[in-house]
């Protein structure tokens, strides 16, 4: 086992954890070490598929392309995914292993270490330097006896730890101090440096604070990091991204909301672009008069369904395909498009329930996974959506129904392995696929823009967009913040220095 380790862990969840890991994941390959990260266990519904076909964690898949790497299950052996406010679906090293409430995986949380073990020594026979991520914060003391993702993972790993407060909540002094003094004396010392975050200011007015952590806490600040927008996929349902509301100039495109949203880094390609605005829309009022409507994945699509309907957005939305806006639903909102949704086995909700109608299909929920990385084609189209044909496409399904065209759909996207994904009504108007990552295929993101320009009656003369280009270009601008903003000598200093 040769690599070194480091661990960022945060004051509390949204602290930046995630964006500093990833920044100095980018820091360490720039300087040509070989990286991984890891993180233990996340809660989150924003999963990713990897080449072999097994589920982590997306900040993960983030974090490793920050290093330049495809990701693997290793850099997330288990990943939660609430199916309640009680209960999640528990996946281990990529595959669902329960469906459990909190107290039952607490009481046996403890039975994984082994696999967290067996996928970190892995990835450190592999690699020169881990970045690990912590959960939550360290603090929370109700769950610190078993913890195996904060100082838990940190011991295991032999790893020292950064901790970071976000300083734009207010309270970072007093939650930096009180995290580092309610763990015990060893956690203590294995906190080698703190780092204030997504801070707004004159660093200078900061700096009697600085000295008075530092002194109280016996434990050297390692760096402030201004409040900058960098464009990396977040983590999860915190992301400032879903408190998006307004519409913009140009091309408005409304994300419903649902309460169970999975997944929304799908759509991030077209934040990205020019004169597209993307918004997320959760009461009727706000859904005003988009020029396309798309609804997300979901981790409980009958629940969603009942939300939509009894607050009124499954009538709106209706109403708006009819006047001709073009709708788009991915994995469960592909499902929720659909006329019937079956669930025989209670995997979901129970019982049968009626869908939107806007696409003719049946979906029925089965105990089994389909998980896949997997290439296809469009091979039909018509109406808004006619243009997409003939585009290569890559994505990954991650979903517990089967869904079967009654009849009334074009058949749209024929997979690799000669599946068909894709369905779409014959007025060309509803479009819905069960491929995640759909939208990271820069010709169809582009075909589906330039429709909508073309609808509304704007030129697109001389549009590019280069996704690919773009991420590493935010992953460099990551790295020049880290290093402008971090003792980057001192942070290599404690790195090589272990606990």
């Amino acid at each position: 086992m040769a690599a070194k380790a480091i661990m960022v862990q945060g004051t509390m969840s949204n602290s930046g954890k995630s964006f500093i890991t990833a920044g100095l994941c980018r820091v360490f390959k720039q300087d040509g070490y070989k990286v991984a990260p890891f993180k233990s266990q996340n809660m989150a519904l924003n999963s990713y598929i990897t080449k072999d076909q097994l589920e982590i964690g997306r900040a993960q898949a983030m974090q490793a392309e920050a290093a330049g790497i495809d990701p693997t299950v290793d850099m997330n052996p288990i990943l939660l995914k609430p199916t309640s406010h009680t209960g999640s679906q528990v996946i281990v090293n990529g595959e669902v292993w329960a469906n459990m409430n909190a107290m039952d995986y607490y009481q046996r949380k403890t039975e994984l270490i082994p696999e967290i073990m067996k996928a970190y020594n892995k990835l450190a026979d592999e690699y020169d330097i881990i970045v690990i991520e912590g959960a939550g914060s360290p603090a929370e003391i109700n769950l610190h006896e078993n913890d195996i993702v904060n100082m838990g993972m940190a011991k295991m790993a032999k790893a020292p730890v950064l901790l970071a407060g976000d300083i734009d909540r207010g309270g970072v002094f007093a939650s930096l101090y009180g995290t580092v003094k309610l763990l015990d004396d060893d956690e203590q010392k294995m906190i080698k440096g703190t780092i204030i975050n997504k801070f707004r200011g004159d660093v200078k007015i900061l700096e009697p604070g600085l000295r008075m952590i530092e002194e109280r806490t016996d434990i050297p600040v390692v760096g402030v990091i201004p409040m900058t927008h960098i464009d990396i996929d977040d983590e999860d349902s915190l992301s400032e991204r879903l408190n998006m509301t307004s519409a913009g100039e140009g091309i408005d495109i409304a994300v419903i909301k649902i309460p169970h949203i999975s997944n929304f880094t799908d759509f991030s390609a077209f934040e990205r672009m020019e004169h597209v605005s993307l918004r997320y829309v959760s009461r009727g009022e706000q859904l005003g008069t988009p020029d396309l409507i798309i609804i997300p994945g979901t981790k409980n699509t009958m629940d969603d369904m009942s939300w939509l309907r009894e607050n009124g957005l499954e009538t709106m939305i209706i109403r708006k395909s009819e006047e001709g806006v073009p709708v788009i639903g991915i994995c469960g909102g592909f499902q929720i498009l659909g006329k019937n949704l079956l669930d025989p086995d209670g995997v979901e909700h129970g019982g049968e329930m009626r869908g939107m109608g806007l696409l003719d299909t049946e979906t029925v929920f089965v105990d089994s996974k389909t998980r896949t990385q997997i290439h296809g084609q469009v091979i039909g189209g018509g109406g808004f959506f006619d243009t997409l044909k003939g585009f290569d496409v890559t994505g990954y399904e991650i979903h517990m129904g089967v869904t079967t065209n009654l009849g009334g759909c074009v058949p749209c996207i024929r997979l690799e392995d000669g599946r068909i994904d894709a369905l779409m009504n014959k007025e060309g108007t509803v479009f819905g696929s069960y491929l995640h990552g759909l939208f990271d295929s820069e010709g169809v993101v582009y075909a589906i823009v330039s429709g909508l320009f073309e609808k509304k009656g704007i030129t697109m003369e001389d549009y590019h967009f280069d996704l690919s280009a773009y991420k590493e270009e935010q992953y460099d601008k990551l790295a020049d913040l880290v290093r402008n903003s971090l003792d980057m000598e001192k942070i290599y200093e404690i790195l090589n220095a272990g606990v």
